[in-house]
């Protein structure tokens, strides 16, 4: 049975999250912690911010809607349901660590398998990217404005953002230099940033590879409800993470997926 949209946790709840996991990271940030590998033949970066925002953003799930399932990014998968919240305490810890505000704590909410809200937390400068089921809007200390996509639709005028080349191979590699050198701008680094910028306006398409769920549920909601368009290069749908295309119109994300799909 399908779940009612007036059955969703509001934003005030949101940011309720939000405002735990702040508590965690912002503390914590340029503060040179201790920073442990979770990989032996790479660098995977987890700080002691990562594990225990996270555990304070589960806390509260768990006191509120206790039969709601969770998966975050350090603590794993608990219970079962229709209703699943997908966290990754903080995404970007290679720029947390590096003491760049480009992270952000992601906590998306899926219904049935598809994401219907979710946050995006960037404490140091202030800002909340979020989608309530039927807007996107950014908030920072000025107010609050409803997230709009630009209205994009050449590669010839568009700016892309990555977070690296490097995570393209083989002929990946091959067609992203080609959708690079086809784009007005490219830039690179800034993890769950970019694709809240590509729903405020301020990027035009985002191409990342091999996302896990929780670094891409909550953004999801975040870009569609302001107008874009997010899939796999696939054409599906990108809750399960994989690699993944955001774009700020249709004919941009043909053109994209087009080029990607080479």
């Amino acid at each position: 049975m399908a779940t009612d949209a007036r059955e969703l946790p509001d934003v005030d709840f949101l940011f309720r999250l939000a405002d735990a996991a702040d508590a965690e990271t912002l503390p914590r940030f340029r503060r040179q912690g201790a920073v442990d590998n979770k990989l032996e033949a790479a660098f995977d970066p987890v700080t002691e911010a990562d594990r225990e925002a996270e555990r304070a953003i589960r806390a509260v799930i768990g006191e509120t809607y206790p039969t709601h399932a969770i998966l975050g990014e350090e603590h794993g998968a608990a219970g079962e349901g229709a209703l699943r919240w997908v966290i990754d305490p903080i995404d970007g810890t290679r720029a947390f660590i590096s003491g760049i505000p480009v992270w952000g704590t992601l906590i998306g909410l899926t219904v049935e398998g598809r994401a219907r809200i979710g946050i995006m937390s960037q404490p140091f400068t202030g800002e909340r990217f979020f989608a309530d089921g039927s807007a996107s809007y950014r908030e920072d200390r000025t107010g609050r404005d409803r997230n709009r996509v630009r209205e994009t639709t050449a590669l010839e005028e568009a700016t892309v953002f990555t977070t690296t080349p490097r995570l393209f191979q083989g002929r990946q590699r091959d067609n992203f230099e080609a959708l690079e050198a086809k784009a007005r701008l490219t830039r690179f680094g800034t993890d769950c940033y970019a694709f809240a910028m590509l729903a405020a306006g301020q990027v035009d398409l985002v191409v990342e590879a091999g996302l896990k769920p929780y670094d891409i549920v909550a953004l999801i909601p975040i870009v569609e409800q302001a107008g874009g368009v997010i899939t796999t290069f696939a054409g599906g749908r990108a809750e399960d993470g994989g690699d993944v295309i955001a774009a700020a119109t249709p004919e941009l994300h043909r053109a994209a997926l087009e080029i990607m799909n080479r």
